[in-house]
């Protein structure tokens, strides 16, 4: 094995993993551990692909330029192409670069690049646009090509095989990426995948860092989820009104529904919601003066309505990022290096852009995937000094609550899903779409002809729980009470085990000041969240099935068309079609049915 002298090494080891903090770039002496243990297992293989995944906020950059510019100075490669997913974080890599002695041209399109350069920094799109003007740069000089957040070259077809056309003659290639699942099966280029016993090729890493390694080393900060619930009524495109309580067990689309009304800025969960943010961030500033908070909203309408109400709750007005807005990268720099309180964005901040001070989110996206999960909750957990807790506040959706439960958990990108013969990626999704094939055959009248557009009609705001390290706490409680005032006055500097002490504290306090009565006979918000009663969505389906059986029995028996005994269901209990009814609306309709077929007999 070549000794290999980065500079940063020998001592490293002996110092504490989250060494040397967040030094400024080319101030530090040394690497973190991981980036040297990255860089030992670079410089033994000397691979010309190379797959590193580290949490982010773990210093992916600092590591990837430490070995640009090894390969730089011992003539392994000549020049560096840095590809990034957007405008503003091919130029924050160039000023990171810069800072290190690399110098990458941002602006660079056509051309011979200028001699005072090293090499460019272009986007996935810009690769997309133009890959031959790209391939012949890697065939002229000796290249090496950093992918940053390389799963984004799978994000079409196109930019994937550009991106295999552009840099298939580059000496080394460097992908990195905090995220390397992706939530479709489109190959990653440059990625190795290796097949697993159950037969599904599944990505390997060389260097893996994770969520609960940065944990551990005081990398990065822990991460409390603070879930609202509350009650939403929205009309159906079919023009149905339906209530039902955020969090409870409903079909995809109930809940895709109930979530765009909790996060419609005319309803009262949204001022809720962000009021108690802001209480949060108060609390968090005693202890770190210039934390701020970021919203992350689903559309420009949205973010900048969410704009007026922060305005409305805090007196100041928040920045605001838009992501057709040329301004957007200068704003985000601002936000930056002040001490203002609150950033409002649509999707382009939610990878990749270094704001440090950032420490409570909103999540106010119907974006669902764990992907996109992961790289908003990354804005939060860049770590400036140990004991920095981050605090996201999001709906008591059952797949968020899933992802926040499971942040520690390592994802690999599956290239292959394994199927049963005709079964669809939901695995229910076949059961569901023939249920819903009888339902019509037996003629109930879904409504789905009538052509109203969805609308949000109104929603309050509930405390729901807390989610940390996978396990949760609290009970229920209104907005701008004492118990919820417990959780929002979480100090903003704690070490991770101090956190769950003080959760666990906190609930017991709850508990004893709750009417003593059995879980029985409580009120949800009575419930601790952990002993709360959950439906799957297989229970959900599993309801479904129930009361179609029920329904022919009783047609049946009665010889009433099925369709017509749905209706009278419908028209009794109330509600919306089987297929978009809560678990609570379809089990008053298995009860009433039973009714009816008892008083036949």
């Amino acid at each position: 094995m070549e000794t290999v002298s980065t500079h940063p090494t020998a001592a490293g080891h002996h110092l504490s993993p989250a060494f040397p903090g967040r030094a400024p770039w080319g101030t530090a002496s040394k690497l973190r551990a991981w980036q040297q243990t990255a860089m030992d297992r670079y410089l033994h293989k000397h691979p010309r692909d190379f797959l590193a995944v580290a949490t982010p906020g773990a210093g992916k950059t600092t590591f990837a330029l430490t070995l640009a510019s090894w390969l730089l100075h011992h003539h392994v490669v000549q020049q560096v192409t840095v590809v990034a997913p957007t405008e503003h974080l091919k130029k924050q890599w160039a000023e990171a670069a810069a800072r290190t002695g690399i110098r990458l041209d941002p602006e660079y399109s056509a051309g011979r690049l200028g001699r005072e350069y090293h090499g460019v920094a272009v986007t996935y799109a810009g690769v997309g646009a133009r890959p031959m003007l790209h391939r012949n740069r890697c065939e002229e000089r000796k290249t090496l090509v950093i992918l940053d957040e390389i799963h984004h070259a799978g994000d079409s077809k196109s930019w994937g095989e550009a991106c295999l056309e552009a840099f298939e003659p580059a000496t080394r290639r460097l992908a990195l990426t905090g995220t390397p699942f992706r939530s479709d099966t489109n190959p990653i280029p440059f990625v190795h995948y290796e097949e697993g016993p159950d037969g599904v090729r599944r990505s390997a890493a060389d260097y893996t860092y994770g969520y609960g390694n940065g944990l551990a080393d005081g990398v990065v900060r822990p991460v409390i989820f603070l879930s609202y619930s509350g009650n939403m009524r929205w009309r159906t495109k079919a023009g149905d009104e339906v209530a039902a309580r955020l969090g409870e067990p409903m079909t995809k689309d109930a809940v895709a529904q109930a979530w765009r009304t909790a996060l419609d800025p005319r309803g009262d969960w949204m001022p809720n919601v962000l009021s108690a943010a802001d209480r949060r961030l108060t609390e968090v500033r005693k202890a770190i003066p210039d934390a701020g908070g970021l919203v992350i909203a689903s559309d420009q309408d949205s973010a900048r309505a969410y704009a007026k109400l922060l305005r409305e709750i805090t007196g100041t007005g928040p920045t605001v990022v838009l992501s057709d807005d040329p301004g957007s990268s200068g704003r985000i720099e601002e936000f930056t290096a002040s001490e203002d309180r609150w950033m409002v964005a649509v999707r382009m901040v939610s990878e990749g852009v270094d704001v440090p001070r950032l420490a409570v989110g909103v999540y106010a996206t119907t974006v669902s995937t764990p992907l996109f999960f992961a790289q908003a909750v990354g804005r939060f957990v860049r770590s400036r000094r140990r004991g920095e807790t981050a605090s996201v506040f999001l709906p008591t959706i059952p797949a968020l609550l899933g992802f926040a439960g499971e942040m520690e958990v390592e994802r690999d990108h599956v290239l292959d899903k394994p199927k049963k013969d005709g079964e669809e990626e939901d695995p229910y999704a076949e059961e569901d779409k023939l249920l819903q094939e009888a339902e019509r055959e037996q003629d109930e009248n879904t409504g789905d002809q009538d052509t109203l557009p969805f609308e949000a009609l109104e929603s309050d705001a509930v405390f729901d729980r807390v989610v940390y390290e996978g396990a949760e706490f609290g009970m229920q409680a209104h907005p701008g009470s004492e118990e919820e005032q417990d959780y929002l006055g979480i100090p903003g500097l704690l070490e991770p085990d101090q956190v769950q002490m003080l959760l666990q504290r906190r609930q017991a306090r709850q508990i004893a000041h709750s009417r003593r009565k059995p879980d029985a006979e409580a009120d949800l918000p009575e419930i601790p969240a952990e002993r709360r009663p959950v439906v799957t969505h297989k229970e959900l389906l599993a309801l479904r099935k129930q009361l179609n059986t029920l329904v022919g029995a009783y047609a049946h028996q009665s010889g009433k068309p099925h369709g017509v005994i749905h209706t009278e269901l419908r028209r009794v209990c109330g509600g919306p079609p089987s297929a978009e009814a809560t678990a609570g609306q379809l089990t008053a309709r298995i009860a009433k049915v039973r009714e009816w077929a008892t008083r036949m007999r």
